[in-house]
């Protein structure tokens, strides 16, 4: 397979020719024996490594599936996602792994499944190399139902820095929430409630840990400037969500419990402060945080409703769609969703359109935007944040060398486990 004459994130014109899963030559006057996709005028991207999604199962399904997670994926751009532990079981042992490693074989799009630290996670096996679970321990810091104390967090970081593992870290401290506006109603109760001081000062102590013990420590969805610039004073890695970035406390009133996540919704002040961050190169990659739920589920009380919000299929039209915009550089884009995320995970074979590389690419016409619409997009919860605002969605998505999206029509590829 040749894409002839692509444009590439840094506006060199390329053919780029596939040989089985991998991009065989990189160059100008390619010829194949194999299909030609004509790109001229196309915009030629690595596949988004999605460093933080939600797929439901086990225990969920009714919010989301692996088959309908990854289609979602593939239809955005996505051709790796990193799932995360908390589900029912929660991925804390050997047994757990194996069971959600069952239930991912309908993934289109390759996937690595995070192990989790819980009062009765087992380390010796989820930070075992034989088992495949070398991606990051999922964190929070005296927090929901994943949290754990600071002594078993310190112990975790050390066990994971021993065996060579990174961890990522949903950074929220518990006891700086304000307690007195639990009495609020209003949807903007939820981020008055989770102020930004508990996101700052828990990835001071995260930053703290890290350096202390030696361990490549990852921050989730950092939400605040104050955070981010904390976390690179450190040395320390961190990621933005594009409702951190896109959305804020203004966009709650018509939002409602549509607009609940952890951690919250920040200012409309804070909100331009992450994206400054992320032009400029502060934010190392943009996750999704993709944690589908239904409406009806959001239907409740700002204290009652679940918190998440999906997103695996719009972040990167999002982001395309400022590039258009010219808010971000098509270069930036690449890197906070391609590039940065395979170096930072050491995914040796992807984020990069180079010879030798996996072929997972991305199609795209920079200047053709698409009203997001919830009901057109594929995740099983069918509403999204970003309703009515604009995205530059693919014409086509690779994963190493096989199409599995194009022009609305998926193809059932079998993904693959990059941790094994």
């Amino acid at each position: 397979m040749l894409f002839h004459e692509a444009t590439l994130a840094d506006g060199r014109v390329r053919d780029v020719r596939i040989e089985g899963e991998s991009i065989a030559e990189v160059g100008t006057g390619l010829e194949t024996d194999g299909k030609t996709i004509d790109a001229d005028g196309k915009l030629l991207l690595p596949g988004m490594i999605d460093a933080h999604v939600h797929f439901r199962e086990p225990g969920f399904p009714h919010k989301e599936t692996w088959e309908t997670g990854s289609r979602s994926a593939a239809a955005g751009g996505v051709t790796t996602v990193f799932d995360q532990p908390n589900t029912d079981p929660a991925t804390v042992d050997a047994d757990g792994y194996e069971r959600k490693a069952e239930l991912a074989r309908p993934s289109i799009v390759d996937y690595a499944i995070n192990g989790g630290v819980t009062a009765d996670w087992k380390p010796a096996e989820i930070l075992a190399k034989p088992l495949g679970a070398l991606g990051e321990l999922f964190l929070a810091d005296s927090t929901g139902e994943m949290g754990i104390d600071t002594d078993r967090f310190e112990e975790a970081v050390e066990r994971a820095a021993a065996a060579d593992v990174p961890v990522t870290v949903h950074a929220e401290d518990a006891t700086r929430f304000d307690r007195s506006v639990t009495d609020r109603t209003d949807a903007d109760a939820w981020s008055a409630y989770r102020t930004p001081e508990a996101e700052i000062r828990a990835i001071e102590h995260a930053c703290r840990v890290a350096n202390d013990l030696g361990s490549s420590v990852h921050i989730a969805h950092t939400s605040t400037p104050e955070g981010v610039d904390t976390a690179s004073a450190a040395g320390v890695t961190c990621e933005a969500t594009p409702h951190h970035l896109f959305l804020s406390r203004a966009d709650l009133e018509d939002l409602g419990t549509l607009g609940r996540m952890n951690p919250p919704l920040r200012s409309e002040t804070r909100r331009k402060g992450m994206f400054r961050r992320l032009a400029d190169g502060e934010v190392d990659i943009v996750a999704t945080d993709h944690a589908p739920h239904t409406l009806e589920e959001k239907d409740a009380d700002i204290w009652d409703a679940p918190s998440g919000v999906p997103g695996v299929e719009t972040a990167l039209p999002l982001l395309l769609e400022a590039a258009r915009n010219d808010r971000l550089g098509y270069e930036r884009v690449r890197d906070v969703t391609a590039r940065n995320v395979a170096d930072i995970f050491g995914l040796e074979r992807k984020g990069h359109i180079e010879a030798g590389m996996d072929a997972d690419l991305v199609l795209v016409d920079p200047d053709d935007p698409t009203p997001i619409r919830g009901e057109t997009l594929h995740s099983k919860c069918e509403w999204t944040p970003f309703e009515g605002r604009n995205g530059v969605f693919p014409e086509l998505t690779a994963v190493r060398g096989t199409v599995v999206f194009r022009d609305g029509t998926f193809t059932d590829a079998p993904g693959r486990n990059v941790r094994r």
